[in-house]
């Protein structure tokens, strides 16, 4: 299964933090790296705290969606992410954006994932790795561009 992860932190040394989550992606069992964007600082949207560290990761993996939602939380767990409110600061979030071209709805997952095409943080870097992806029940990722425009979005690297 081809999965593309977003990535992104606000605290602590979040460039350090989005770094090694994609090093662990990469050794996860079971998957690949097969690709990985810029790193990219934007503005929190609907949080505060400093400025996010954004990147996204395309891996193939023979872990369900389930599976890795868990392994992916683990990442989280390992950087000290808490939970204490919706939208909170983090020091380390990863999201499954897209699993195949799959649809899941369940209590713990949502694929694609709910907001994406509403954030230049995950837009941006998906399409600098996949110009041509297309988000199922959506459409072309890139018709989503026009609309998010106006969010600030910085390439670091």
């Amino acid at each position: 299964m081809i999965a593309y992860v977003g990535i992104g932190a606000n605290l602590g040394d979040a460039r350090a933090n989005v770094a090694d989550a994609l090093g662990r992606l990469a050794a996860l069992d079971g998957s690949r790296l097969l690709a990985q964007s810029s790193a990219w600082r934007t503005a929190p949207i609907d949080s505060s705290g400093d400025d996010y560290i954004n990147a996204v990761a395309c891996i193939d993996t023979d872990l369900s969606a389930q599976a890795l939602l868990a392994a992916l939380q683990a990442i989280e767990l390992a950087h000290g992410r808490e939970r204490p409110y919706r939208n909170a600061p983090r020091t380390l979030d990863l999201d499954i954006l897209l699993y195949n071209d799959e649809r899941i709805d369940t209590a713990s997952l949502q694929v694609p994932h709910p907001r994406m095409i509403e954030r230049a943080f995950v837009l941006v870097p998906l399409l600098e790795i996949a110009p041509d992806i297309e988000v199922p029940g959506s459409g072309p990722a890139r018709d989503y561009l026009a609309a998010v425009a106006g969010q600030a979005i910085e390439r670091l690297n």
